[in-house]
């Protein structure tokens, strides 16, 4: 399934929330539609098996982790949500790593790249959103 195939079917409820307009969201959501398959995959071997459970709570904490910190507004306390979210993309990406030997080379480079992509856009957005917050925190302490 392409990207374009996969937003296609997103509902619209979901795509017309703005959250759907941060670029992290939509691929947080596409990769935890791809760990649901992969776990499949996974789960069809002994060892697999909690590597599979492993995987699927961290690739759905990203996404959930977004929409929570985004639900709370902006400030201190969405940076840290985005912190949380930054490191379920770190352990699924460790995860992957782990279940290596069941999936195809060619699936876990994709999964790689996407989480690459997802760790950078986090990192730059918490950190972002973490000094706008201390910005605002000191100009309305010096008030």
């Amino acid at each position: 399934m392409t990207y374009e195939e996969w937003i296609e079917q997103v509902p619209d409820n979901i795509k017309n929330d703005p959250l759907w307009n941060f670029e992290v969201y939509p691929k947080a959501l596409l990769l935890f539609d791809f760990a649901w398959g992969d776990c499949d995959k996974l789960a069809q071997d002994h060892r697999g098996r909690k590597v599979s459970e492993q995987l699927i709570d961290s690739a759905g904490s990203i996404s959930a982790n977004i929409e929570e910190g985004y639900g709370r507004g902006y400030g201190l306390d969405y940076s840290r949500f985005l912190r949380i979210a930054l490191g379920s993309a770190r352990e699924t990406r460790g995860w992957y790593y782990r279940g290596r030997k069941l999936l195809d080379q060619k699936i876990l480079n994709y999964r790689y790249k996407l989480l690459d992509e997802i760790i950078a856009l986090l990192a730059t957005h918490s950190s972002r959103q973490k000094r706008r917050a201390q910005k605002g925190k000191h100009t309305s302490s010096s008030k």
